[in-house]
């Protein structure tokens, strides 16, 4: 595969967001889906709503989300919404739980460790994608960005579980680690798949906590914020991102780093490269 185009600018405003999708010179067609991380209550570090309204309006989007499996306020659809309405997120957008109503089984051929993923149902209802990822450190996967936000992000419930336990469910906190990693790259081919060239992609390196939106109790960001990257190739995407991180000068760089190593965090994107879900070859177009 060539080199894809990832498109960079330092500014992380509402107008940068505008501007970064369409660097990508992609119109989303149709009932356009905006995936995007809800936050955990009692989570700091999540992106607000004013930041990314004014894409979501471009593109005239609804705003969607899976439930977690794992305890918290989004754990089942009638608290899922609750905590889109506190965070204002069902102030911006129509907001769809994609899992509400269930689930539909997509099949992954090319899949290293699964060969199916489970997804949530009302994905069948949109005909295109604008996947609006936090990039920041995670307690499991060293990472979340693109690729995570596709994978376990529009995974229902249970095929959460079956994400992390690499095809048992019961197996959910005990998996083997890099092929845990390698699930995430296989769930991430299989929307891919779905989409076609219908799907689209921006990162926002800002609030770059070593966790996840998803805890509720998160440690404060010890780095500085980066940026917005854009690119329909989510591999070259969050492989931008980590270049971006280890070529910073900023003194909080090695602790968001270690988090990221500490848990191998890059086989994600060497996974998800090797069933080409993309390239981690690209080309940094700075705005």
């Amino acid at each position: 595969m060539g080199k894809a185009k990832v498109y960079f600018t330092k500014e992380i405003t509402p107008e940068a967001m505008i501007r970064m999708y369409q660097a990508m010179g992609v119109e989303l067609p149709g009932k356009v889906a905006v995936k995007l991380h809800s936050g955990e209550v009692g989570n700091q570090n999540f992106l607000r709503p004013d930041l990314m309204k004014p894409v979501i309006d471009h593109v005239k989007g609804t705003i969607v989300e899976c439930n977690t499996a794992y305890e918290g306020k989004r754990n089942t659809t009638e608290a899922h919404l609750e905590t889109m309405k506190l965070h204002g997120w069902a102030d911006i957008a129509p907001v769809d739980i994609l899992d509400a109503e269930g689930e539909l089984e997509l099949s992954i051929p090319e899949g290293q460790k699964i060969r199916k993923n489970y997804v949530g149902k009302s994905i069948e209802n949109y005909d295109s994608m604008l996947v609006l990822s936090h990039f920041k450190g995670h307690p499991m996967g060293g990472f979340g960005g693109a690729l995570k936000n596709i994978s376990i992000g529009l995974a229902s419930s249970h095929g959460k579980a079956y994400i992390h336990g690499v095809g048992d469910v019961n197996n959910f906190w005990n998996s083997d680690h890099d092929s845990f990693l390698e699930s995430m790259a296989d769930a991430s081919k299989s929307i891919l798949d779905l989409f076609g060239e219908k799907i689209v992609f921006v990162n926002v390196m800002k609030n770059m906590s070593v966790d996840c939106d998803c805890c509720s109790v998160a440690e404060d960001p010890a780095m500085a914020d980066i940026g917005i990257l854009a690119s329909v190739d989510p591999v070259a995407l969050d492989q931008a991102c980590l270049d971006l991180v280890y070529a910073s000068d900023d003194p909080g760089r090695d602790h968001l780093l270690e988090r990221i190593e500490s848990r191998n965090g890059v086989h994600t994107v060497e996974a998800a490269e090797k069933i080409s879900v993309g390239s981690r070859e690209y080309e940094l177009v700075e705005m």
